[in-house]
């Protein structure tokens, strides 16, 4: 197994797709070991055959309509209105927007990708610095995966049996208070550095933002209210919110062209299948682990950790490490059917745990040398990914605070499942 794990770290490092490091590496263990090799076949069947599951695709081709209609802008231009006459208030409009983008996208680079340009191009008009405009970009895109729809979190949950419906209550918690740690640092810069503020918007002014951007607003209310109702099932619940964003596309904003509908389905294709190679092949790598008993090696160091708070930290510092050099989702599928159930064994509660490993491993994707939303907003703004990084990091500061606070206070995380749930 040395061999094979020494192997796997090697090819991180070439570049070469995760997919493919994860499928040869185990193939490799498999053949080595004697073991039957259609135990590949029967794994990544096995990975791909999940009902959940397919809400993944539905929310990335939600999210990909929303792009392709020129939503982002809408909901931008809502959010400036509101908060732009605040110190930092474009910078604060990001946040929001962010928020309000996450739940239609799910994903930290869609985010990023989808609102950056946007945001930023906006944010540089007004006399705001690049560096500054590009930091609070990727800092809040970590707020996709956190406020529900959220499609790592799809991924957790169908991989440790955890309740979806639970786990997207959950994330408002945590989105609430990782929105507002990162307003606090917005208002910090902006009072230091003098950022413009909006003139006070009229009445009439923001009843025409509120009214381009109804439509688009609407999107993760119905899908969530349909999903807390017990009307339709997440899966379900997914397929309809594409649809609607088709619809307004469409019907509504009317940006959205029947030529353009090719193209989002090709690259939502394109998204699905590099998520689903992730996850077959990961499926697959998870059952060497556990026939090479890593597993049980890794449970036994943890469980000996007495004091649970001490416990709950030594899994942040270790998730903070994996997500530096790990894509998330492959992270999510490797290690939390190993972490999940000593969490759950030491007295964590199951909500708060799904959410401690998504801030985890989300927070990696602001984190060099992976973190794969610095270079998506590198490219978004034009300016080099060594100048992007060192803005970030001081942005860290409240990711980190915002970790803590879920990590040792479970109301956070609990007190909306349990109102809704019971």
């Amino acid at each position: 197994m040395s061999i094979c794990l020494t192997l796997f770290v090697i090819l991180l490092f070439t570049g070469l797709p995760l997919y493919v490091n994860l499928g040869l590496t185990s193939f490799l263990y498999i053949f080595m070991s004697g073991d039957n090799p259609m135990v590949v076949v029967q794994r990544i069947t096995q990975a791909a055959n999940s009902f959940t599951m397919l809400a993944c695709p539905f929310f990335i081709l939600m999210g990909n309509f929303m792009n392709t209609s020129g939503v982002t802008r809408k909901l931008f231009r809502f959010a400036n209105t509101i908060v732009g006459t605040v110190p930092g208030g474009m910078g604060h409009a990001n946040i929001i927007c962010s928020m309000l983008f996450a739940g239609m996208s799910g994903t930290a680079v869609a985010d990023a990708g989808g609102l950056g340009n946007i945001e930023i191009e906006a944010m540089r008009e007004v006399g705001y610095d690049d560096d500054f405009s590009c930091a609070i970009t990727a800092a809040s895109a970590v707020l996709g995966p956190i406020i529900p729809p959220s499609l790592p979190m799809v991924i957790l949950c169908v991989t440790v049996s955890a309740s979806t419906g639970r786990a997207f209550v959950g994330g408002f918690g945590p989105g609430v208070v990782l929105a507002l740690s990162l307003g606090i640092m917005v208002t910090y810069y902006a009072k230091k550095r003098n950022y413009p503020r909006n003139p006070r918007p009229s009445a009439k002014q923001v009843w025409i933002a509120f009214k381009e951007a109804f439509l688009a607003l609407m999107a993760p209310i119905i899908l969530l209210l349909a999903i807390y109702t017990g009307i339709v099932t997440t899966t379900e619940a997914a397929i309809v919110a594409a649809l609607y964003s088709m619809l307004i596309g469409l019907f509504g904003y009317r940006d959205l062209k029947i030529r353009d509908i090719p193209k989002v389905m090709l690259s939502t294709c394109e998204t699905t299948g590099v998520v689903l190679s992730i996850v077959m092949t990961a499926n697959i790598f998870g059952y060497v682990l556990t026939v090479a008993q890593i597993p049980q090696k890794i449970t036994m160091i943890l469980t000996s950790i007495n004091n649970k708070y001490v416990f709950l930290l030594v899994i942040n510092l270790f998730l903070l490490f994996v997500g530096c050099f790990m894509e998330g989702t492959a992270a999510i599928l490797i290690l939390s059917p190993i972490l999940f159930p000593i969490m759950l064994q030491m007295g964590v509660n199951e909500t708060q745990a799904v959410l401690i490993i998504i801030l985890n491993l989300m927070i990696g994707v602001v984190t060099p040398p992976v973190g794969i939303v610095l270079y998506v907003t590198s490219n978004v703004a034009k300016i080099s990914a060594d100048r992007v990084i060192k803005a970030t990091l001081p942005f860290l500061i409240p990711l980190f605070i915002t970790l803590l606070i879920v990590t040792y206070v479970p109301a956070v995380t609990t007190f909306l499942p349990t109102l809704v749930y019971g």
